[in-house]
């Protein structure tokens, strides 16, 4: 028995490391005058291969590395991003001439490239631009010069929104083509068609005032554009009220960091460098860094009120109208400040989709619909939520801590 158990000691490290590729320790241990093997593991910040697949923990149970992610962790071990991968069938003659014309008058301005280079190709700017591989173009090149970036990009738009609640849409609008186009466009839209202008007088000059900074929520603009996953093929979605503006960016949170880490560091490294680059020659971006400092900065200067920063399954940038409704939102009680995080998400995903599913709420948080039912029925017995009509053609009424106070 002991030299079976000694022969142990040695053969489960190996093929433990040999099939899993991580290491344990193995230590026979005596209890009762009975002799068991414990066998002790580290835990692991990424995901663990398995007969072709990847498998991660995700609270007590163990959970597949599919799609996206999987997309993402495969390029991560290659060193690699998203946007810098090749596209095959894609060259140049699906680009636009137009948006290259874009680029150099943009370019030009700001002179941070060599006005030679600006006279040169497409191709040759492309390669000088760092958006070619080999004899492939790049992700990134789909999006910034392609005639139709839609087209190999699923969810590369910008999609705003007025409403007059969370359940009552009035109109929208989906901005398509190329990043800089989507920029461009979506300034234009949000202050003439979204935020409505304070207008006031000085002697006979007549002046407006928009609720929110321009140069705050370019910047918010901006970082959303050069940061966002777009493996997630979900599009930039900005929501626009009477008393707020809130712009929801897909991505991941690294390992560990929390909203004040990300507050910190989130512009150090862009998301999407071979994005980036180019928006940086253009003048779209000023300074690496500074993102979120900078919308923070802008705001306060404008109108001496803080947006609010928080993560769920992507970032959220909130723009509100006057200081209590920011001190109100910034203290966590517009959706109950006795909720616990999962509750507060749940709702929060419920006023961005009252019609969302149960499936879609396990699915978004990562948790199993058995717990999303319990939470549910916990949130309707504290009147946080009701449901009107029917399983598939009602929706979810969200009470807020202000509503259950009148």
């Amino acid at each position: 028995m002991i030299d079976v158990n000694k022969k142990l000691l040695e053969d489960i490290p190996n093929k433990v490391r040999d099939i899993l590729g991580i290491m344990i320790d193995v230590n026979l241990k005596t209890s009762e005058e009975k002799e068991y093997l414990e066998i002790i593991t580290d835990k692991y910040p990424y995901p663990i291969s398995y007969k072709g697949s990847y498998y991660y923990r995700s609270g007590s149970s163990t959970q597949e590395l599919k799609g996206a992610a999987l997309d993402k962790f495969l390029l991560s071990r290659q060193g690699k991003k998203w946007d810098g991968v090749p596209v095959p069938y894609f060259g140049f003659d699906d680009l636009d001439p137009f948006a290259f014309k874009l680029f150099r008058e943009k370019a030009s301005k700001k002179k941070r490239i060599d006005g030679e280079l600006l006279k040169e190709s497409d191709e040759v700017l492309t390669d000088k631009l760092h958006l070619k591989e080999g004899n492939y173009l790049k992700r990134a090149a789909t999006l910034l010069f392609a005639k139709e970036p839609q087209k190999y990009v699923t969810g590369s738009s910008i999609k705003i929104g007025y409403f007059k609640s969370n359940s009552d849409l009035v109109y929208q609008d989906v901005i398509e083509g190329n990043l800089f186009e989507q920029v461009d466009k979506t300034m234009e839209l949000i202050f003439t068609k979204y935020l409505k202008a304070l207008i006031t007088y000085e002697g006979v000059q007549r002046v407006e005032s928009f609720p929110v900074s321009e140069l705050a929520f370019r910047e918010a603009l901006i970082n959303a554009v050069v940061h966002k996953d777009y493996a997630s093929q979900h599009t930039i979605q900005i929501s626009v009220y009477d008393d707020k503006l809130l712009m929801w960016n897909a991505g991941d949170l690294p390992p560990h960091w929390t909203i004040d880490t990300l507050m910190q560091k989130h512009n150090s490294e862009p998301h999407n460098p071979a994005i980036a680059y180019p928006f940086f020659l253009a003048g779209y971006i000023e300074s690496w860094g500074r993102g979120i400092e900078k919308i923070v900065e802008e705001s306060q200067k404008f109108n001496g009120i803080t947006p609010q920063f928080r993560w769920l399954n992507g970032l959220w940038v909130e723009f509100y109208f006057n200081k209590e409704k920011s001190l109100l939102n910034g203290l966590g009680e517009k959706l109950g400040n006795r909720l616990g995080d999962t509750q507060q998400n749940i709702l929060t995903l419920m006023q961005n989709n009252p019609k969302i599913s149960i499936t879609a709420l396990a699915s978004e948080l990562s948790i199993s619909t058995t717990a999303i039912e319990k939470h549910i029925k916990t949130l309707k017995e504290q009147s946080y939520l009701k449901r009107v009509g029917s399983a598939k053609g009602g929706h979810w009424d969200v009470k807020t801590d202000e509503e259950l106070r009148k």
